[in-house]
C-alpha cells in the first residue's frame, strides 16, 4: 500500500509517534533517576541522623518573662528527647518537649541579661532509629530595660520612664497629672490614676505608653494593691466605694480584669469565696498561674482560683511576704513565726534561720532557688539598734551574706528582685527626716532612689531616681 493511499500514515504522523515514544522513554528514565536519588537522599539522611533545619528563639522575651522557648526543627521526626540529654549553660531550670521533627526547650525562669546561652542536646535520634546526633545552639540575651515612676510635685505631671540599667537612656513614655501606681507586663503598662475630679481610673497602654484605653471599674471609689498575673493578661486590685460608711458598701473587695482589647468593655469580676470575709487585706497572684493567695481581714489565708472557686483554707496569718517567680512556695508570717508554704500541697516549714543571726527582720523577699533577701535592723554587739538597715541574702541553708547597709539617715521602703533574680532593687528615701511624704492615696516621700545591686557579688549597678520599678509585683509599703 502506498503512503499516498487512504488510511496509510503520513511521514509527519510517523515522526510524531517516534518522538512521543522517545519522550516517554526519557521521562520514565528521569523519574526513575529521581526516585533513585530520592531513595538515596532519604537513606543518606537516615544514615547521617537528624540535621537542624530551623531554630526559633526570642532573646528579648526570654529576659522579660518565664516560659520562653528555644525550638529546634530537624530533618527527621524525632525520638523523645529526655531532659537528661539537655545541658543549658549557664545553668537555668528548663523543661523539654518533643513533637514531630521539633524539640523545644522551655526556660522556667527569665534568663540573665547580656549573657551568651548555649543549649546542647546529646543523643538526638530519628523516630525510627538513626545514628545519634549532637545539636548545639547558642544565642545572646539583650540588656534589660525597666520602667520607673517619677512623681512631679510642684504642679508638674507624674511620669513613667523607660530606661536601661545605666540610667543614661531614660525616656518618658507616659505622663498624667496624678499617677498613684503602675504595673508592667511583657506587653502592657497598667496605670492607676486619679482624674481632675478625683475619680479613680485604670489606663492600659503598650509598654511604650502608646494606645491608651480605660478599663471599666466597679464604681466610684479607690483602687489599691494593683497587681498583674504572669499568664493570661490578667490584673487584679482591691476596690473600696467612695461613699463607704455606716450604711455599707464595698470595702477592700478583690477584683480581677482582663487586659485583652476585646474585653475592654467587660466589667471586672469580684473574687467571692463562700463563707469568707469579702474584705481582702493582702493578696498575690501565684506565679505562672492565675490563681490567688489572699489574706482576708479576719486573718484567714486562702488559696483560690481567680474567680473564687475551689478555695483552700491555709490557716491564720498576719501577712504575706511574697512568692518567688517560678516557684510555688509562699513566705507567710504566722502569729508566732514566719513559714514557707508549698502551695501545691499545703506543706509547711519554718523559714530557715540565718547564720550569723540578723537583727529584727522587717521584710523577706523570696527567690526561686529557695534563698531570701531580708531587711533587718543593724544592732550593736550589746543589741542596741544603730539605726542602720541591712539588706542580706540568706541562702536556702541559712548562710547569710550582706548585700548592702543603708545609712541611719535613710529609710528602706521596698525590696524587689528582678524577674531573673540576678539583681535586687532597693527603694530608699534619702534623708528621711527632712523628706516629707506627698498626699497621694499611696503616699511616697518627695525624693526617692532605686538602688540596684547584683545579687551574686553585691556589686552596685546603678542608682535611679524614681520608685515602683517594674520588677516589683506589689506596690511600695
Amino acid at each position: 500500500m502506498s503512503s499516498d493511499e487512504p488510511g496509510a500514515p503520513s511521514r509527519r504522523t510517523e515522526g510524531r509517534r517516534r518522538r512521543a515514544r522517545a519522550f516517554a522513554v526519557s521521562f520514565a528514565a528521569v523519574v526513575a533517576a529521581l526516585a533513585v536519588v530520592g531513595v538515596a537522599g532519604a537513606a543518606a539522611s537516615v544514615a547521617q541522623g537528624p540535621r537542624v533545619t530551623d531554630v526559633q528563639v526570642d532573646p528579648t522575651a526570654a529576659v522579660e518573662a518565664s516560659g520562653s522557648r528555644l525550638i529546634v526543627t530537624t530533618s527527621q521526626s524525632l525520638a523523645e528527647v529526655d531532659p537528661a540529654q539537655v545541658t543549658v549553660t549557664p545553668a537555668t531550670p528548663f523543661a523539654v518537649d518533643t513533637s514531630g521533627r521539633s524539640v523545644g526547650i522551655r526556660f522556667a525562669l527569665p534568663l540573665w541579661d547580656e549573657t551568651e546561652f548555649t543549649v546542647r542536646i546529646d543523643g538526638v535520634q530519628g523516630f525510627g532509629g538513626s545514628p545519634e546526633t549532637t545539636i548545639t545552639e547558642s544565642f545572646r540575651t539583650p540588656s534589660l530595660s525597666v520602667h520607673l515612676l517619677q512623681r512631679g510635685g510642684g504642679g508638674e505631671d507624674d511620669t513613667i520612664f523607660l530606661t536601661d540599667l545605666s540610667g543614661d537612656e531614660a525616656m518618658p513614655v507616659f505622663t498624667h497629672p496624678h499617677i498613684e501606681d503602675f504595673r508592667a507586663t511583657t506587653s502592657h503598662l497598667v496605670i492607676s490614676v486619679r482624674t481632675d475630679d478625683d475619680q479613680a481610673g485604670l489606663i492600659v497602654t503598650d509598654r511604650g505608653g502608646v494606645g491608651a484605653r480605660e478599663l471599666p471599674l466597679p464604681g466610684d471609689g479607690y483602687i489599691s494593691n494593683l497587681q498583674t498575673a504572669d499568664r493570661g493578661q490578667l490584673i487584679g486590685y482591691t476596690f473600696s466605694d467612695a461613699d463607704l460608711g455606716a450604711t455599707g458598701g464595698q470595702e477592700s473587695v478583690l477584683y480581677t480584669a482582663s487586659l485583652q482589647s476585646e474585653a475592654a468593655e467587660t466589667p471586672p469580676t469580684a473574687v467571692e469565696i463562700d463563707g469568707a470575709d469579702p474584705r481582702v487585706a493582702e493578696w498575690r497572684f501565684v506565679p505562672d498561674t492565675d490563681s490567688l493567695l489572699l489574706l482576708s481581714f479576719d486573718g484567714s489565708l486562702l488559696l483560690t482560683a481567680s474567680g473564687g472557686e475551689g478555695a483552700t483554707a491555709l490557716g491564720a496569718a498576719v501577712s504575706i511576704d511574697g512568692i518567688a517567680r517560678g516557684s510555688s512556695e509562699a513566705v507567710v508570717e504566722r502569729v508566732d513565726e514566719v513559714t514557707t508554704i508549698d502551695l501545691t500541697d499545703a506543706s509547711e516549714e519554718p523559714l530557715v534561720e540565718p547564720v550569723p543571726p540578723l537583727g529584727g527582720v522587717s521584710t523577706v523577699t523570696p527567690l526561686p532557688d529557695g534563698s531570701t533577701i531580708r531587711t533587718a535592723a543593724v544592732l550593736e554587739a550589746d543589741g542596741t539598734p544603730t539605726g542602720r538597715t541591712s539588706v542580706t541574702l540568706v541562702a536556702a541553708d541559712g548562710t547569710a551574706s550582706l548585700l548592702s547597709e543603708i545609712a541611719a539617715t535613710d529609710a528602706v521602703l521596698q525590696v524587689c528582685a528582678s524577674p531573673s533574680a540576678r539583681y535586687v532593687a532597693i527603694l530608699v528615701a534619702p534623708d528621711a527626716v527632712a523628706n516629707p511624704y506627698d498626699t497621694y492615696l499611696l503616699p511616697l516621700p518627695e525624693r526617692v532612689e532605686t538602688r540596684i545591686l547584683e545579687i551574686g557579688d553585691a556589686a552596685d549597678v546603678v542608682s535611679l531616681a524614681g520608685s515602683s520599678i517594674s520588677w516589683c509585683q506589689v506596690p511600695p509599703l
